[in-house]
């Protein structure tokens, strides 16, 4: 008995030894090979030239006749780098500017304060520009006033960036019935920002890949010694990671610490953030949100980490049915409810009717991403169901968008005394005529610290 004791034990042991190797091997797969600053430069240029074959197509969709992006000194439209060559642009005002000519196609003119080489290859450009007041004038006379799209009166704020100084400016430039043409170029921006090209995909890959392996790195005994280390320190950390691998993000890491017999604070219907100043415990889940930008694309990711108590050989089981819970949901959102042209609506309906069957208690508030974190689009969200402008034409699902799968169940964990706890996971993923498909596969057991 006592050998067949010791047996069973040493197969524990064995298991948990592989469960914890194994954990550590994947925090530390090789990292995918970054480009230097220069090759980003020069692929993103070539992406610019799919995207350029985009706008006529677009403007038409959308009624447009004239598109104009103003990028200010000390103030870069968030677009600018979308549509023209993603270089740094330091005039006091440089305005580019897409014309529909009808039978001659697609006409692009950068009006800038100097000549430059590369704006050449993607817009006329003069080798000595006219003041931008008389380049205006000029474009106001050679093609009459009909829709002309500005970034102005739209809910999101890369689609209002034009600023109230730039827009009398252009206003009075234009003539003096310009503004009755000007519409919002809201639609169109968003149908462009949200039409993926598969020329992103690779290097999209790689970003959520190291997203991955720095999330991984930060949940673990590299950084996390239990009874030491902060949520601030952990939090220092991924910013001097994000330097040394030359990278940016779009907004600071949080961290979320639930315990046995601690309250969940909540804010705004969620787990809230966690101080800084709070020490990272045995026992403690400990849950990341954190992202990563690159190549003008950007990733969201949501982890959890276990530190285990001193005896324990595995995660409660209680904790791991919290995230079993969790991945259930994934499921019948990404591949039962979703498809391309269903209303995001409707997928957010069906999908919580299935929770409710099941008795899984689910929060849902996935969004696009891709050129910015939270990016436009369908967005499948509690919060867009309960908004007027819902009440109208639903947005639908497109074939091979981005979208961030972002989403919790709370579920009550007898370890901890029916304590309830968050399962929250964030994944980027892209559209298929069979759902959503993961960029890298999801978390289905926790990472522990051993």
């Amino acid at each position: 008995m006592l050998k067949l004791k010791l047996e069973l034990g040493l197969l524990v042991l064995l298991s948990f030894i592989g469960h914890a190797v194994a954990a550590q091997r994947s925090a530390r797969d090789p990292e995918p090979k970054l480009l230097t600053w220069s090759q980003q430069i020069e692929l993103r240029e070539q992406w610019l030239k799919k995207r350029h074959e985009m706008i006529l197509p677009l403007m038409r969709k959308h009624g447009i006749d004239m598109w104009m992006i103003v990028n200010e000194e000390f103030h870069d439209d968030p677009l600018t780098e979308f549509i023209a060559p993603p270089r740094p642009y330091a005039g006091n005002r440089d305005i580019f500017v897409f014309v529909d000519t009808g039978d001659h196609g697609l006409r692009k003119l950068a009006l800038t304060g100097y000549a430059e080489d590369n704006l050449k290859r993607f817009f006329e450009t003069a080798d000595d520009p006219k003041p931008l007041d008389k380049a205006l004038q000029d474009l106001s006379r050679t093609y009459p006033h009909k829709k002309i799209a500005l970034s102005i009166n739209a809910p999101r704020g890369v689609e209002r960036s034009l600023t109230y100084d730039t827009y009398k400016y252009v206003a009075e430039n234009m003539g003096i019935d310009a503004e009755s043409h000007f519409v919002s170029a809201a639609p169109l921006i968003e149908d462009y920002l949200d039409t993926r090209i598969p020329e992103e995909f690779d290097e999209y890959t790689k970003l959520v890949k190291l997203t991955e392996i720095i999330a991984h790195r930060a949940l673990s005994s590299e950084v996390i010694t239990p009874g030491k280390t902060t949520v601030g320190d952990v939090r220092r950390w991924l910013y001097d990671a994000l330097w040394a691998h030359g990278v940016g993000t779009w907004f600071q890491p949080d961290l979320r610490v639930q315990r046995k017999g601690m309250p969940n604070k909540t804010s705004r219907g969620f787990l809230a953030v966690a101080p800084e100043s709070i020490v990272i415990q045995r026992g403690d889940l400990v849950h990341l949100d954190f992202g990563i930008t690159y190549m003008g694309l950007n990733s969201d990711w949501q982890k959890m980490v276990y530190i285990m108590r001193p005896g324990e050989k595995t995660v409660p089981a209680g904790l791991q049915k919290a995230l079993s819970n969790t991945n259930e949901l994934q499921d019948v959102l990404m591949l039962r409810a979703s498809r391309p042209g269903r209303a995001a609506g409707d997928v957010y309906n069906a999908t919580m009717a299935e929770m409710k069957s099941k008795n899984i208690e689910a929060k849902i508030y996935s969004h696009p991403i891709g050129n910015q974190g939270h990016g436009l689009g369908a967005s499948i969200d509690y919060r867009a169901t309960q908004r007027p402008e819902s009440m109208g034409e639903q947005k639908v699902l497109r074939k091979g968008s981005y979208i961030s799968i972002e989403l919790n169940t709370l579920t009550a964990v007898p370890e901890w005394d029916g304590q309830k706890v968050y399962a929250m996971e964030e994944d980027p993923a892209y559209l298929t005529d069979q759902g959503w498909k993961f960029f890298v596969p999801r978390q289905e057991a926790f990472y522990v610290i051993p």
